[in-house]
């Protein structure tokens, strides 16, 4: 049995007006997402578009060497599956969670039926269409330029803003393929880091102690993609959602959180 789970828990979802989204969440099925999930793979046939709610998945490439790196990240702010409402059912990337949770999946048929409408739902997809085109863009600057305690910074941020609790379980092997450097690199950045009072670990676990911290350690990149995903999402396609909230499925994880916890299991 599926633990409760709200579809307002994914910010598209909660954006649409009270109609819009009656008339879509007869059509929504509520799916676990496993770690290590592929949803799919490059040239595969989709089927689905996924909005997640609590788990978040990587878009990567895999070159032919076999090595790999992301190039956007999606969680409870997005819909993974961009390709199948922009004209195609096929891409060149992959989309692979590394954070377990849930989704809301949409058949490709309704999704179509329902972005034909031209109405809010359409019209806030294209804007997190742009948004998704603006975190490409800089994350494929941020892996090119910049250093990779900078990375780490930016990639830790980003991967807080979106759970709900606050702990994230992986593997330090996975978090250098998804930035594309070595694992030692990415132990030497945390040392970095811990050394700085941002974060503290033992045991395989991280805490952030200071999130401010890892802010100014940061590149330029973060607070872009935050001032980006705010321009293009904040404001309302029509009358937005109300929806009715408990005190547990509407707990969301805050922008100012001071500590959080981040596992890396070795």
């Amino acid at each position: 049995m599926l633990p409760a789970q709200a579809a307002h828990q994914n910010h598209l979802l909660a954006a649409l007006p009270t109609a819009d989204f009656e008339r879509l969440e007869q059509a929504l099925e509520l799916v676990p997402l496993l770690l290590g999930e592929v949803l799919y793979e490059a040239g595969d046939l989709m089927q689905h578009v996924y909005f997640p709610t609590t788990a978040i998945a990587s878009l990567h490439y895999v070159v032919q060497s076999g090595a790999s790196a992301e190039i956007a990240a999606v969680g409870n702010e997005g819909v993974i599956g961009v390709s199948l409402f922009l004209g195609g059912i096929t891409t060149a990337s992959s989309a692979v969670v590394y954070t377990a949770g849930y989704a809301y999946r949409l058949k490709r048929a309704l999704l179509k039926k329902e972005f034909d409408r031209r109405g809010p739902l359409c019209r806030l997809l294209l804007r997190y269409t742009q948004a998704l085109i603006a975190q490409l863009g800089q994350n494929a600057a941020c892996n090119r330029h910049h250093l990779v305690e900078q990375q780490l910074c930016r990639w830790l941020l980003g991967t807080l803003d979106r759970i709900p609790t606050g702990q994230l379980i992986i593997t330090q092997e996975l978090v250098a393929s998804l930035l594309g450097v070595r694992r030692e690199a990415i132990t030497e950045a945390a040392g970095q880091l811990r050394l700085a009072g941002f974060i503290h670990y033992r045991r395989g676990h991280i805490s952030v102690l200071q999130r401010s911290g890892l802010e100014t350690r940061s590149c330029e990149c973060y607070a872009v993609l935050k001032k980006e995903w705010g321009r293009l999402l904040s404001k309302p396609v029509a009358t937005p959602i109300r929806h009715e909230r408990s005190a547990e499925s509407s707990a969301s994880p805050s922008l100012e959180r001071s500590e959080s916890r981040v596992s890396f299991h070795k």
